[in-house]
């Protein structure tokens, strides 16, 4: 993060907070015009600390646009054996009220211009290559680049309107 402020000193700004802490993160939203938020919301399904506050934060500081990491899985899309070794490993079986499917309902129902992006386990490849799914599209592809995520981020940045209200599977694409 350090050399994102280096690099950008009048457009980056650090803050050291707690996610879990509203008023922390109300205010390190001052002033800015979207949040991104690279934190998958693990929290208690019934709390969702991180992601209410997300949406308090947007809210408070009059912010229209959000984006959130989340998962694979978290609408039970992954198909086969790997869907259900993900199921079983991130979701405990069934990712009905998990906290990351919890999150996602709470951005959809925020009124707020949101998108949830679904990532896939990652790998370190240095390229950008990928193909996206929207909500309710099967998730073919299970790895993705880093890289790659970080492109939809930019792309939603340089135009909003991408993947608005929408939720994005983001993996490899697939080869035939």
């Amino acid at each position: 993060m350090q050399s994102l402020k280096d690099r950008y000193p009048d457009r980056v700004t650090l803050v050291d907070g707690d996610i879990n802490n509203k008023q922390d993160v109300v205010d390190a939203a001052k002033g800015c015009d979207m949040v991104f938020s690279a934190v998958v919301d693990h929290d208690d399904a019934s709390n969702n600390r991180p992601t209410k506050n997300i949406i308090a934060a947007a809210e408070a500081n009059k912010i229209s646009r959000v984006i959130e990491t989340s998962l694979l899985g978290i609408y039970d899309e992954v198909p086969g054996k790997f869907g259900k070794w993900n199921r079983d490993f991130c979701f405990g079986g069934n990712p009905e009220g998990s906290a990351a499917t919890n999150a996602d309902k709470l951005l959809e129902d925020s009124g707020l211009d949101y998108t949830t992006l679904r990532l896939p386990w990652l790998n370190d490849r240095p390229e950008v290559k990928y193909s996206i799914t929207h909500r309710h599209d099967t998730y073919v592809v299970v790895s993705g680049s880093r890289q790659s995520m970080d492109d939809v981020v930019l792309k939603i940045v340089a135009d909003p309107t991408f993947g608005s209200r929408d939720s994005l599977g983001i993996a490899d694409p697939l080869s035939l």
